[in-house]
């Protein structure tokens, strides 16, 4: 039984924002200004599962960061949008293009930019230290701050609700 009140077997499609989210919201600078970004190992190994496994993936952030394009494109993530101003429209578009319904899609979002995409998708889901305008609007807050294992835990409940959680060869390696 999942800890997330929702039909998950309905998801086939999840978004992340990447800042607050896949990252924690404190970003270092590097000496030129340039922010860098920490990557979670363990958010890393569920989302490369989740392609395996089928999930359509997609990323969407306003950070102008090719390191991020290839961090996530290394998993086997295409779609990553960067330097999105504007979230819903390049959502709309993306479940459009996949043949996606809302009920069909989670969304991993942290702050206000993410509030318009977690009304429009049926499984919107927060960090532990998101927005408190996010959390309301949330249907799962995970236990996990920003940034410290975000995707792990909504993926793994998904895995695990499908039986497909350390159920085949294909989870026990990159």
């Amino acid at each position: 039984m999942s800890k997330i009140d929702y039909q998950l077997d309905k998801i086939k499609g999840i978004v992340f924002d990447v800042d607050g989210v896949l990252s924690p919201s404190t970003i270092p600078m590097s000496e030129d200004g340039v922010p860098t970004r920490m990557a979670n190992i363990k958010d890393g190994y569920a989302l490369q599962l989740a392609v395996k496994h089928g999930l359509k993936l997609c990323i969407i952030t306003g950070a102008d960061s090719e390191a991020v394009r290839v961090r996530y494109n290394s998993l086997g993530i295409t779609d990553v949008y960067t330097k999105a101003g504007m979230k819903l429209p390049i959502l709309q578009k993306w479940m459009k293009t996949n043949g996606l319904t809302a009920e069909e899609v989670a969304y991993g979002g942290d702050d206000i930019p993410d509030f318009e995409c977690m009304n429009y998708v049926g499984l919107p889901v927060a960090p532990a230290d998101a927005a408190i305008d996010i959390k309301n609007v949330a249907r799962y807050i995970t236990t996990a701050n920003g940034g410290y294992g975000v995707a792990r835990e909504l993926i793994e409940e998904i895995l695990r609700d499908r039986g497909e959680w350390m159920s085949k060869a294909k989870a026990f390696g990159w």
